[in-house]
Parts: structure tokens; C-alpha cells; sequence
């Protein structure tokens, strides 16, 4: 037995921004692990945190490296890479946020530097533990086409990276794993309206085998909404993943052709569940049994490579 598995693993969030409070509070949940501190370049940020969770805060992340098993990561993207690589040489385990770095390069040396020290890395692609889509995967054929939309309206917050890496990167790594094919071809096209970087982008991507993706995003919007619809030879499958909602429509082999009803409708509503903190046990499960995250560093790696490409595609357009 190892000595993790033995006790309670030791972990900080660095970086207690928007996003990595809420991943304090979930760990501090649990009963198998100890929060050791939060980590804030910004002091009144972490000092904040800290205090609401009765633990250390800190503003120098070198130092608690020392004295932690795992971290989740959840700083802005362009300093994932930095942080990442010093925690992963340190043997510390890293749940790192999407996108899991800036650059392709980067990706791949926190895939490498993780493979090499024997740890965990697993990033937050959080629609993967949604209940609708848990749901949709053990109702899941061939897909032959698959449409997504992901809009949000405009919020400062995040237009550090294109829409591509804040919103798109979720149902590329869905639709990934959905397919489960590797890409032969994309086309894409975007433009940027309200911040300096790429705002709304339409991609289609092509699969061997012949499946067609069609995804959307755009955070330049009136309405938030977060679905995608899959077809497959003997069913149609449309998830809201925002109301957590699955519908298959199927066939009816028996009914006459004549029939109103000759499609069977079938709807399964989820309770909204907390997805961050079922990511969070896997997180913590995977350290502890020595078993693969659900969502690795490698798909972490394919989702951003295919963004980069989607990303390109629409930089070269206009140009």
C-alpha cells in the first residue's frame, strides 16, 4: 500500500480566483484529504479564501509545492505551463483547469513531465462528469453527425484566451470522445466583436469513418445554452447540458406508416448534482488507487491540439 493510499493526501488549490474557491470548498469537503493552503499571486485574494476556510494562504506557490501530494491548478491559462511543469518535477500530482496549457508544446511537456514522475494529471473538462451526458454514453451506437452549440453572454472574465479555449474546448473534447475516430479534416470560420481575442467560431470537423461535427460557440450572446444532439443509425440523442436533460427519439418498428406516433420519445431529466466535485473524487481517486483519470492529460492534449487548429483556421480566414 502506498503511503497516499494510507492517508489523507495532502493538496492546495493555487490560484482561489472565481474558479479555484470553488475548488477549495469542494476539497475541504472531504473527509480522505487534507487542504493544506490556497495559493494567490493576490494576497487579499488568498488571504480571503483562507480565512472562509480556516486554512493557510499563501502567495508563493514554490514553497507549498514542498509540502503537498497533489494541486489543482486554476490561474490563468498562460501561467498553467509554468506552474504545472514545477509541480509535476516535484512529484506533485496536478488537476489542472482547461485548457491545459496555451500551446501544443506546452501541453505535451506536462503530458511527458507527468508520464515521466509517475503522477496524475488530469484536466477539468467538467462536461464529461455531467449526469446527461454519463447517461447519453450508455445509449451511444456509431455517431454519423453531431451538432453543438455552447453560448454564453459576454463577461470579462476569460477573454484572456479565444472563445475557442474558454467555451468551444468543452464539446471538442466531448465530441472527441463521443466519436471516438480520429479528425481527417476541419473547416472553420470565427470573428472577434468585443474582446481582442476571437469571440465566436463555427467548426466542422470531419472524422474518419465519415462522421460529420458541426460545434458552435460564441460568448457574445443574449441567451446561455449549452446542448448537443447526436445521430446515430437507430436514434437521435439530445442532451442539454446546462438543464441536464437527455432525450433519445427512436423508430417504431411496429407502427404503421400511416401512425402519428411512429417515433418513440423517451426523456430522463437529472437532478443538477455537483459536477466539480465528482471531478474533484476522480481526481482524488485516481491519486489514491494508482488508477488513470477519467479525463487525462492526453485528451487534454488532443482537445487543445484540435483547438489550435480550429483557431489557426479562423486567424488565416481573416486575414
Amino acid at each position: 500500500m502506498s503511503a497516499t493510499a494510507a492517508r489523507s493526501i495532502r493538496i492546495a488549490v493555487i490560484g482561489v480566483g472565481y474558479l479555484g474557491r470553488f475548488h477549495a470548498q469542494k476539497y475541504a469537503q472531504l473527509a480522505d484529504v487534507e487542504l493544506v493552503a490556497v495559493v494567490d499571486a493576490d494576497q487579499a485574494t488568498a488571504a480571503r479564501v483562507g480565512a472562509e476556510l480556516n486554512i493557510e494562504a499563501a502567495t508563493d506557490y514554490a514553497d507549498v509545492l514542498k509540502r503537498v501530494d497533489a494541486v489543482s491548478i486554476a490561474v490563468p491559462t498562460p501561467l498553467h505551463h509554468q506552474i504545472g511543469c514545477a509541480a509535476l518535477r516535484g512529484g506533485v500530482h496536478v488537476l489542472m483547469e482547461k485548457p491545459i496549457a496555451t500551446t501544443v508544446e506546452q501541453a505535451r511537456e506536462l503530458v511527458a513531465l507527468a508520464a515521466e514522475h509517475h503522477c496524475v494529471l488530469q484536466v477539468g473538462h467538467l462536461e464529461r462528469f455531467n449526469p446527461a451526458i454519463l447517461a447519453a454514453v450508455d445509449r451511444l451506437g456509431t455517431p454519423r453527425f453531431v451538432e453543438s452549440h455552447r453560448l454564453a453572454p459576454f463577461k470579462q472574465r476569460g477573454t484572456d484566451v479565444s472563445v475557442v479555449l474558454d467555451l468551444m474546448i468543452h464539446d471538442i473534447d466531448l465530441i472527441q470522445e463521443l466519436v471516438g475516430k480520429p479528425i481527417a479534416s476541419i473547416d472553420a470560420v470565427g470573428a472577434t466583436i468585443f474582446s481582442g481575442e476571437i469571440d465566436i467560431v463555427n467548426a466542422r470537423l470531419h472524422f474518419e469513418g465519415g462522421c460529420v461535427a458541426n460545434t458552435t460557440a460564441s460568448r457574445i450572446s443574449l441567451k446561455q445554452e449549452r446542448k448537443i444532439r447526436i445521430f446515430q443509425d437507430d436514434a437521435y440523442l439530445s442532451i442539454d447540458m446546462q438543464q441536464k436533460v437527455l432525450t433519445v427519439i427512436r423508430k417504431k418498428d411496429s407502427a404503421p406508416v400511416e401512425s402519428p406516433a411512429q417515433v418513440a420519445i423517451e426523456e430522463e431529466s437529472f437532478e443538477q448534482g455537483d459536477a466539480l466535485l465528482a471531478e474533484i473524487q476522480a481526481f482524488v481517486a485516481a491519486i489514491r488507487n494508482g488508477s488513470p483519470p477519467l479525463v487525462s492529460g492526453e485528451d487534454g492534449l488532443r482537445a487543445l491540439e484540435t483547438a489550435m487548429k480550429i483557431t489557426a483556421l479562423v486567424n488565416q480566414a481573416g486575414r
